[in-house]
Formats: structure tokens, sequence, C-alpha cells
């Protein structure tokens, strides 16, 4: 379950930013979520709950923001969004297809005491 590694490198930077914003709890943390990321949600929000305990976030809300998939179209050059990473191109019907977003998963910000 790799959603448990994920969880804990967002632990270690919202421990990193509650030192240096002297930050006592986090109340909500919402995620930006790329729809290429290959992230089970489910499985996130379970490891995100086990992961916080004992930290500034124990307790706080995981808001997971959907980001739709991107891709540059070769055949109509033209950038377009897609639901899966074979899809053809919603434009042109190509398939020369090169994914440029969709596979990030960030922090999108935190609602802090």
């Amino acid at each position: 379950m790799h959603e448990m590694s994920l969880c804990e490198g967002i632990r270690d930077v919202i421990e990193d930013q509650a030192r240096i914003h002297a930050i006592k709890a986090v109340k909500r943390v919402r995620l930006e979520i790329g729809s290429f990321s290959g992230v089970e949600k489910k499985a996130l929000e379970f490891a995100f709950d086990v992961v916080m305990r004992g930290s500034v976030a124990e307790g706080a809300l995981l808001e997971m923001l959907d980001l739709p998939g991107r891709a540059m179209c070769y055949d109509c050059m033209k950038e377009v969004e897609i639901d899966d990473r074979l899809a053809p191109c919603p434009e042109c019907g190509g398939g020369k297809l090169m994914p440029v977003s969709g596979d990030e998963m960030r922090i999108k910000d935190l609602e802090v005491i």
C-alpha cells in the first residue's frame, strides 16, 4: 500500500510547516490528486488517519480535490482534457497523445490553528 508512504510524506511536510510557522494544530488538509496519479482514495483516507496520529494533524479532515488529466495531442497540436491515459483526442480523434498533467498529488492548503 503505497498510500501509507504518501501519507508519511504528507505528515513530514505538515510537521515541517508547523515548526516553521508555529502551528498548534491542523484542522483540514486539502490535497489535489490527479486522475492519473494511481492513488487509491479510500486507502489514502485510511492511511491518513493512521499516519497522522500523534502529529499536529491528528484528527484533521482530509479533503481530496480531483484534478483532470491533460495531454498534448500531436495530431492536432492542442492540449486537451482526457479521462484515461489511452483515450483518443476529444478534438480530432487522434491517438498520439502525451500526458502533460494529471499524475500529480500535492498539498493545496492547510486549515490551521
